[in-house]
């Protein structure tokens, strides 16, 4: 399939700057997989969409505030880095801009010096190792002086840091939210709960690939990025103890949707993980545990809205989304909802 097929035109001014108050007043379109009938409610109605039985799967990655500005020591240059993965004593793989300010041996300092870094090394893909140094809890000092790694669409300043993560969030991890999850409340998921439908928590740390650009033409030469996912006994066996009783496992955004994708067996059935996955689930993917899917609008020609035409196949998924366009749905990361079933 060539990444044109995947192209729709969006007017800008439906890109959310900022998350919606409260977080389940966003609008939630449904969209029917097997038919492509579209109806139109609020996220808050969720519940009126599930069915004592199902089985929820939330994403409980944790979102690090891991951009940070500092300067050079020698030159007092400014100089940005992002975290992206910890590789052990106090060392991180980041994105540094500009990069020539970051070449191997040069240090930089962050929050007036409460962070210091040096780059230990330069890797093949322009990214650099650096080691940190600093007093106290590594996380605590970068929960003071980091900021939320938000989309480059995003423009505006986020005022609250806890708005670009899920109310559920535990596992520190992610350079990216799970944007899906951000349309939950506490409360929302307690007459979930009530209603007889079960919640089963995984984690999939989201990487910067989430946004990574497809670039090759057609789309199955393209090389996903991986991340790495968890799966616990007690989760595994709420879901399989789902799909043995015939209720419905609901992935609640793309990342729990690769991740269980990634774990099933043919059967569809998920056993305890720790693992890497860069799955790439286009059009022609044969689903083996996932039965609905809560997402967020995608960005054209990007791999998410590729996984949705899998789903959803790929005239429905792209005629939905023209409806949103004229029902002037919120698009991205702090937009609407669809819920595919």
């Amino acid at each position: 399939m060539d990444k044109k097929d995947f192209w729709y035109d969006l007017p800008e001014e439906l890109i959310a700057q900022e998350p919606i108050e409260p977080r389940d007043a966003s609008r939630l379109m449904l969209l029917d997989k097997k038919t492509g009938a579209v109806a139109h409610a609020h996220f808050r109605d969720i519940i009126d969409y599930l069915r004592a039985g199902d089985c929820l799967v939330l994403n409980d990655t944790k979102v690090l505030p891991a951009r940070l500005y500092g300067v050079k020591e020698e030159t007092g240059a400014r100089v940005e880095f992002l975290l992206l993965s910890p590789k052990g004593n106090d060392e991180w793989e980041c994105i540094c801009g500009p990069g020539k300010r970051a070449k191997e041996g040069a240090r930089f300092a962050f929050g007036d010096g409460l962070l210091r870094a040096e780059v230990v090394s330069v890797l093949d893909n322009g990214n650099r190792i650096a080691r940190f140094e600093y007093e106290g809890v590594f996380y605590e000092v970068l929960d003071r002086i980091g900021e939320m790694p938000l989309p480059h669409y995003i423009t505006h300043e986020l005022k609250d840091k806890d708005r670009y993560q899920t109310v559920y969030a535990r596992e520190r991890g992610s350079a990216a939210a799970p944007t899906a999850g951000l349309h939950f409340t506490p409360e929302l998921l307690r007459k979930i709960e009530a209603k007889g439908v079960r919640i089963a928590r995984v984690t999939l740390h989201v990487g910067l690939g989430t946004f990574r650009p497809v670039k090759a033409e057609k789309i199955e030469d393209h090389k996903m990025h991986s991340e790495f996912y968890t799966v616990s006994e007690e989760a595994a066996s709420v879901i399989n103890e789902t799909k043995a009783n015939g209720g419905r496992v609901i992935a609640v955004g793309t990342t729990c949707c690769r991740t269980l994708e990634s774990d099933a067996d043919e059967t569809g059935r998920i056993t305890p993980k720790a693992e890497n996955t860069s799955i790439f689930i286009y059009p022609g993917y044969h689903f083996k545990c996932i039965d609905a899917l809560i997402t967020n609008f995608h960005l054209p020609e990007s791999t998410l809205i590729m996984l949705v035409s899998a789903l959803a196949g790929r005239e429905n998924t792209l005629n939905a989304y023209a409806e949103a366009i004229r029902e002037k749905y919120r698009f991205f990361s702090f937009g609407d909802a669809m819920f595919i079933s």
